[in-house]
């Protein structure tokens, strides 16, 4: 099983992040946190990178449900959406399987809820 699911997309770099942060809040998510890779690591390390964002998104709803089935799960949130620019200067955009993530918890109750989220995770990616 793979831990995510992507899709290499035609847009420029800069739009592909507002459109997946778009087609993200169509499915109920909002972005907790952004952060940039390659400025992070520029700064740091003196490196330069491609283009690298992570996109920290959050279901309010569904955050709540998999707090109450499993006090714990916030070390497994928010559902992280990374946008890269690729070697060939073509941008991918790539969500975390929640099935494949909640994999290492036994816990039955977050399965449902796991896989609703991924549905919606699927969905926003299709629909770039």
């Amino acid at each position: 099983m793979s831990y995510y699911v992507s899709k290499t997309v035609s847009l420029g770099f800069d739009e592909a992040v507002k459109r997946a942060t778009e087609e993200l809040k169509k499915e109920g998510f909002g972005i907790l946190t952004e952060i940039d890779v390659s400025a992070t690591l520029k700064k740091k390390l003196d490196i330069d990178f491609r283009n690298y964002r992570i996109l920290g998104a959050c279901n309010p709803s569904y955050a709540y449900k998999a707090l109450l089935a499993e006090p714990r799960i916030g070390v497994m949130l928010p559902c992280n959406v990374i946008v890269r620019e690729l070697e060939d200067g073509s941008v991918e955009v790539a969500a975390v399987d929640p099935l494949a993530s909640m994999q290492a918890i036994h816990n039955d109750e977050l399965q449902p809820i796991a896989g609703e989220i991924q549905l919606k995770l699927k969905k926003v990616i299709e629909h770039l």
